[in-house]
């Protein structure tokens, strides 16, 4: 079951802001993808309701983008710059967090989690039609895949706190022009 705080979150980020509205030239988005029903793959999505409840500089959108796909295009099109929090499954230990500044969907490990087919079709799509914002990629390791659980590891859910202070941190320094 859904805890209530992570029901109002959703209800904040898909009913609040309008992701489509074409004027996004001066902001960052900051994308969270994973499937919270599966553990640690997850993990990018409890980042964005961890991230939720901090303040953020006026010129930052969050999103929880689930499971990602084809369905993001439009709204990553429309950003300039976006940062992207996902689990991967790349050996390192779980919890392991790795900022990456991938150009082409070549960049994005080759290992990610369960939706890798859909996040790099996505990137190619992107591309490939000139849309393609400057993506910085934050992902955490994991070992494994729990199905029909919401319960982060250990070393996952320890993660996040770091994971919010690299992006705070990140968002600081890319202040748009307008907000100076």
């Amino acid at each position: 079951m859904i805890s209530d705080e992570v029901t109002e979150l959703q209800k904040r980020f898909y009913q609040t802001h309008n992701y489509l509205d074409n004027r996004k030239k001066e902001r960052v988005l900051v994308l969270g993808i994973g499937n919270y029903l599966m553990g640690d793959e997850g993990v990018g999505v409890h980042v964005i309701h961890s991230l939720g409840r901090t303040e953020l500089p006026g010129y930052v959108d969050i999103l929880d983008g689930g499971t990602g796909s084809f369905d993001l295009m439009p709204i990553l099109a429309q950003y300039p710059t976006a940062i992207i929090v996902d689990a991967t499954m790349d050996g390192k230990p779980p919890g392991a967090v790795t900022v990456l500044y991938p150009k082409f969907s070549s960049d994005f490990p080759t290992v990610l989690s369960v939706h890798d087919v859909g996040l790099k079709d996505m990137i190619d799509a992107l591309e490939f039609k000139n849309e393609l914002p400057e993506i910085t990629l934050i992902t955490v390791s994991v070992a494994k895949v729990q199905p029909m659980s919401v319960r982060l590891s250990d070393p996952v859910e320890k993660s996040i706190s770091h994971v919010v202070r690299i992006l705070k941190d990140k968002l600081a320094g890319m202040k748009p022009e307008t907000e100076h």
